[in-house]
């Protein structure tokens, strides 16, 4: 239906608007196309791109054959000199007989100065209206495919925007933070985290993170006097959470502490020269319900097994810890090697501890 009606438009309103259509269309495609590596859609732009120089070549002889009327093609020159040749011939009221009627030829005119010349044709008047029409129609639809594209088009544009860390300039830091060195608050831990390529990190490329958070908390059990700011990006698939411990404890001390609770599979390792440890345990699971009057919520459960890489915060393990956690509500984990690639990216983020 579309084409019969594209076909049924005059050639100065059809082809301009073809021509509309497949640039704008070719182009749009054939960029998408490089910018995802797309070979289809590739092919796709190029068939636009083709079709819209062939309707360019078509309409560039059109222009040309209406400058130079004498270039045109014989048969079409003789049939145009054949009707003006009818319209200029005199109406004589001579009656001839049907076997003379095609030996008598009219004479030209001629005056004191020679022949005199043949009058033109009068031009068409509706070609000022058709190309004005045209000229609208061509805006027209130029806007209506900018304005469409994006609806039948992928677009980049579309997808949901990752959130970003807002930091609360209001937000009064506990007094571990005030000492000397100072520590990396929560808000620079969420933006060291909070990294375009976390998702690609993880092997979920597709992925946009639904929530970011980070706060400036004190370590339990530490009377308020150990700083630890935490960090937190959420995926669909994976949730990363990142900490920084300031006590005194080494690294040694520590996978000796965790050899005494529930830490399963645990590794040293080095990450960027500094002494670390994997091991894995078991996150918490609880839940609160609003909904009564009296607020309360069910029994803590055992929540799915998380994976841990805690980092000394200097190359000479002067005391203090980076932890890097990765967990997914499946129970399923991503190789170490992620979370050695993820701190690779975080641990620059985070000045190295000095010597107090």
């Amino acid at each position: 239906m579309l084409g019969f009606l594209i076909r049924r438009l005059p050639f100065w309103v059809r082809e301009p608007l073809l021509i509309a259509v497949g640039s704008v269309f070719g182009v749009r495609i054939m960029y998408l196309a490089f910018s995802g590596h797309d070979r289809v859609a590739a092919g796709i732009g190029l068939v636009f791109i083709v079709f819209t120089a062939i309707r360019v070549y078509v309409v560039i002889r059109a222009l040309r054959a209406r400058r130079h009327p004498g270039q045109a093609a014989p048969g079409v020159a003789a049939a145009g000199d054949a009707a003006a040749q009818a319209q200029a011939q005199p109406q004589h009221p001579l009656v001839l007989q049907p076997q003379h009627a095609l030996s008598l030829q009219p004479q030209p005119e001629t005056g004191a100065g020679g022949p005199l010349a043949r009058p033109r044709a009068p031009e068409e008047k509706h070609n000022a209206w058709g190309q004005a029409f045209a000229a609208v129609a061509v805006f027209g639809a130029i806007g209506a495919v900018l304005w469409l594209s994006p609806r039948f088009v992928p677009s980049e544009n579309n997808k949901p925007q990752a959130p970003s860390c807002s930091g609360e300039t209001d937000e009064k830091l506990p007094k571990a933070f005030k000492d000397s060195p100072r520590p990396v608050t929560g808000e620079a831990l969420c933006n060291a985290l909070n990294r375009k390529d976390l998702a690609t990190l993880l092997g979920t490329p597709g992925e946009t993170a639904t929530t970011v958070s980070g706060t400036n908390n004190t370590a339990p059990l530490t009377d308020e006097k150990v700083a630890q700011p935490e960090a937190e990006v959420k995926f669909d698939t994976y949730t990363v959470q990142v900490s920084a411990t300031y006590d005194d404890l080494s690294t040694d001390q520590y996978v000796k502490l965790m050899k005494f609770g529930n830490e399963q599979n645990i590794r040293t390792l080095k990450v960027l020269g500094r002494p670390a440890v994997l091991a894995s345990d078991y996150t918490m699971k609880f839940e609160i319900n609003l909904g009564g009057s009296g607020g309360t919520g069910g029994p803590v459960e055992q929540g799915p097994l998380a994976r841990t890489l805690s980092v000394a915060l200097d190359r000479h393990d002067r005391g203090g810890f980076c932890d890097i956690t990765v967990w997914s509500t499946s129970g399923a984990l991503p190789n170490d090697s992620v979370l050695v690639d993820i701190a690779g990216k975080v641990l620059p983020k985070i000045p190295e501890r000095t010597a107090r």
